[in-house]
């Protein structure tokens, strides 16, 4: 059986008994950085084979992955910190996988950007976790359009040498925002520092961020300015039959149709 398995994003305590029982039963180990994920089997004293699945040799670790499922081994693959896949390898992995009909599982954990969103004290009834952004600052920007109308909170990775340019861009397409920048999540010196894009991020940036954004605040329509009759006969006159004129209308004021129905009753 092959099972993703995520590693804590900081504190060593943060990884649960499955994913340790896991670990302990795996016949090897596939790890992004075999350098990163000695020290938590370490601190488990967990012995296992570490064969190396980064970004450079995904397909051709896939393939050992299903071979060695194939054989009857346990296969774990594992991040440097947090759940393979998202924002790391683990992807081709999985298309490869699933392409083969291999089945695999994951067992869960620590997810910074899900901490991030509580401590951002931003609404997090509904969000989007768009992850690192490009380098460059033409598809920086392009990207961001993308989110630019979401009206809903957005979560970014950032690495502190990008944190700077990242506000930036955010800046310059979103317009100005509430958001929190948290830093060395389940750490000692965990933080979280509130700002609005207009302001950017003051002080040294060390560690590395997950940026927490404010969605796009609802546009109200210019022709709420209108009572609410003319607001139907606006969209009468511009050939609409009465009956979606009052949908239109009762969708820009955001109220039920019935609430505007007395309006139009005469028209």
């Amino acid at each position: 059986m092959i099972y993703f398995v995520a590693t804590p994003i900081g504190n060593l305590k943060d990884i649960t008994l499955r994913a340790l029982e896991t670990l302990k039963e795996a016949d090897v180990i596939f790890c992004e950085d075999t350098r990163h994920t000695i020290k938590l089997l370490n601190a488990y004293e967990i012995k296992k084979p570490l064969f190396a699945c980064h970004k450079f040799n995904e397909a051709e670790a896939a393939a050992k992955i299903l071979e060695r499922a194939r054989r009857g081994e346990n296969v774990a693959i594992v991040s440097d910190a947090g759940t393979p896949v998202v924002s790391d390898p683990g992807n081709t992995v999985c298309k490869i996988l699933r392409e083969a009909g291999e089945p695999y599982t994951l067992i869960p954990g620590a997810s910074a950007f899900v901490a991030a969103l509580v401590l951002s004290a931003l609404p997090a009834d509904r969000f989007a976790f768009i992850g690192f952004l490009p380098d460059k600052a033409s598809e920086k920007k392009a990207v961001l359009e993308k989110y630019k109308e979401l009206d809903l909170t957005l979560a970014f990775h950032s690495a502190p040498q990008d944190v700077d340019k990242d506000i930036k861009a955010m800046y310059e397409v979103f317009g100005d925002r509430e958001a929190a920048a948290v830093r060395e999540i389940t750490k000692l010196h965990e933080e979280t520092k509130r700002f609005t894009l207009a302001q950017g991020l003051q002080g040294e940036k060390r560690g590395e961020y997950v940026l927490v954004v404010e969605g796009a605040k609802e546009r109200q329509s210019p022709l709420n300015a209108l009572s609410p009759k003319e607001h139907i006969q606006h969209y009468m006159a511009a050939g609409l039959e009465k009956k979606e004129a009052l949908k239109k209308a009762a969708k820009d004021r955001g109220v039920s149709k019935s609430e505007l129905y007395p309006f139009a009753i005469d028209l």
